[in-house]
């Protein structure tokens, strides 16, 4: 799962061209949105995007857990892991 989480954390930062961090210094537990690493609503919307291009995962913004598996880089890559093994 590192290995995943690494990806994801650089996916975040290539992405939403975040310049003032490097994929290594972002917790894999922190809050992704708000507090934590302070992303909003445009971020998760592109967030999104990569992700379903990247992995084919289909991500269904009305689902009720949607902002769980948005809520830190370990979520993500539970939610990526168990979305690709489905």
């Amino acid at each position: 799962m590192d290995e995943l989480e690494l990806e994801i954390k650089t996916l975040i930062v290539d992405a939403l061209g975040l310049e003032d961090i490097e994929p290594e210094e972002i917790d894999s537990n922190e809050r992704l949105f708000v507090e934590g690493l302070g992303l909003d609503s445009i971020d998760a919307l592109e967030l999104g995007m990569e992700i379903q291009k990247k992995y084919g995962v289909k991500i269904n913004s009305e689902t009720e857990n949607v902002k769980e598996h948005f809520a830190s880089v370990a979520n993500l890559a539970k939610f990526i892991s168990s979305a690709k093994g489905a």
